[in-house]
């Protein structure tokens, strides 16, 4: 497991996976999205603030993610 801290209250999670590497964006403490070998990004549809929803924005930098329960994401981590 390897932690980036991206910036203020913004930190990455990368777990080395036997399928690839599985990377996590916490805003704050909470997860809120995610990069899945085979699956791509994916983001969490729960409503956040401003900020969380900045964050996500910039990390993902304009590519495609699909929208998922926030729960699935919480499972990425438990």
């Amino acid at each position: 497991m390897k932690l980036k801290q991206l910036g203020s209250n913004t930190t990455q999670v990368t777990y080395d996976l036997h399928t690839g590497p599985m990377d996590i964006l916490f805003s704050y403490e909470t997860p809120v999205a995610a990069w899945l070998p085979n699956r791509g990004y994916i983001r969490t549809q729960k409503k956040f603030s401003p900020t969380t929803t900045k964050h996500i924005n910039q990390w993902l930098q304009g590519a495609e993610a699909y929208e998922v329960p926030q729960s699935d994401i919480e499972e990425l981590v438990s």
